[in-house]
C-alpha cells in the first residue's frame, strides 16, 4: 500500500500506445513510483490482483475493452473497488467526461497532456484516497483500510459469513437523478445498519466498499434473516419512493424504465480455504456476480 504520497507507490498505466506507456513509466519511475504497464483491457483486473496498484491511469480507447468497461470491472470487484482511476483519453466532450465520472473515475485528463499537471492530479487522487480510506463521508460507514482489517481478522476466525450487497440499476438511476445519489447511498446504509442493530450483535460489521457496494460481516446463522430484512425494506422503502418518480418521468418523456434491486452474494468460512484477504475478496466478488446473474435470469 501507499506509504509516501510524494513518491513511493504503485501506478498501473493502461494504454496500447507503447510510446505513451514508455514515457509515463520513465517519468513516474523518476518520481519514485513503481510503474506497471498493461496494453489490453482484459489484462487489467488479473494484473491488479497480482500486484495491487495504488492508482490506475486508464486510456479509454483500447483494442479490446474500452476504459468505461474496465472501470466498471474494477469498481465491481471488491479487491480493486477503491483504487483511484484517472482516465487518459482523446475524448474531450462534456458527455464523455460525465460518463467516466459517473462510473466512479477520480479524474479525467485529455490527451495531449502536460506531465507536470498529470503528476499533480495523480498526487491529489492518492491523497484523497488516503483520506477516504477509513470512513466513507456519504454513508458514514467504515471503508478501505477498516474493511481490509476486518478481512485480516477473518483469516484467524473459524466461523463467519459475509453478505456482499450491491444496488442493481444504481448507475442508470444516478445518471438520471444525480442530485439524489448521496441521499440514495445514505438511505441504503441506514437500512443495513438498522437491520444489523435489530438482528445482529456488536460483533457484526457493516462496511461501504464504494459506490453502490456494501458488506456485512456476521455469523452464518444470521445470514437469511439479515438478507430478508434488508431486501424487504429496500423493496418497500427505496423502490416505492424513487421508482414512482422514475415512472412518472417515463410517462412524460418515454425514457427507459429504471429497475432498482438489491443483489446479495453470500460467502462463509466453509467456502474456503482462504489463505489471504485477496482470496476472500475474489470469492465474495464472484458470489455477488452470481447473485446478479440470477436476478437478471429471473427477469
Amino acid at each position: 500500500m501507499l506509504t509516501d504520497l510524494e513518491g513511493r507507490g504503485r501506478i498501473m498505466v493502461v494504454d496500447d500506445d507503447p510510446d505513451v506507456s514508455a514515457m509515463l513509466r520513465t517519468y513516474f519511475t523518476m518520481q519514485g513510483y513503481e510503474v506497471d504497464t498493461v496494453s489490453h483491457g482484459m489484462d487489467v483486473l488479473p494484473s491488479c490482483h497480482r500486484h495491487r496498484p495504488d492508482l490506475v491511469l486508464l486510456d479509454i480507447m483500447l483494442p479490446d475493452l474500452d476504459g468505461y468497461e474496465i472501470c466498471r470491472e474494477l469498481r465491481s470487484d471488491l479487491y480493486t473497488s477503491n483504487i483511484p482511476i484517472i482516465f487518459l483519453t482523446q475524448k474531450s466532450s462534456r458527455t464523455d467526461r460525465l460518463a467516466g465520472l459517473a462510473l466512479g473515475s477520480d479524474d479525467y485528463v485529455t490527451k495531449p497532456f502536460n506531465v507536470e499537471e498529470l503528476k499533480l492530479r495523480v498526487r491529489n487522487a492518492l491523497r484523497r484516497a488516503q483520506y477516504m480510506s477509513s470512513t466513507d463521508p456519504v454513508s458514514g460507514l467504515p471503508s478501505g483500510k477498516l474493511i481490509e482489517e476486518q478481512f485480516r481478522q477473518l483469516l484467524h476466525r473459524s466461523n463467519w459469513a459475509i453478505l456482499y450487497i450491491g444496488i442493481e440499476g444504481f448507475e442508470l438511476f444516478t445518471s438520471k437523478y444525480r442530485n439524489l445519489r448521496d441521499e440514495f447511498i445514505a438511505y441504503v446504509a441506514k437500512i443495513l445498519r438498522e437491520a444489523v442493530e435489530e438482528l445482529g450483535t456488536f460483533d457484526d460489521f457493516v462496511g461501504h466498499i464504494g459506490q453502490d457496494n456494501f458488506i456485512i460481516v456476521t455469523m452464518p446463522g444470521r445470514v437469511h434473516a439479515l438478507r430478508d430484512r434488508i431486501t424487504g425494506r429496500f423493496d418497500r422503502a427505496i423502490r416505492a419512493s424513487y421508482q414512482k418518480k422514475t415512472e412518472a418521468d417515463q410517462a412524460e418523456q418515454e425514457s427507459p424504465a429504471i429497475s432498482l434491486a438489491l443483489t446479495v452474494g453470500v460467502v462463509t468460512r466453509d467456502d474456503g480455504p482462504f489463505p489471504d484477504i485477496r482470496s476472500i475478496a475474489e470469492t465474495i466478488s464472484r458470489a455477488r456476480r452470481e447473485a446478479r446473474d440470477q436476478l437478471l435470469a429471473s427477469h
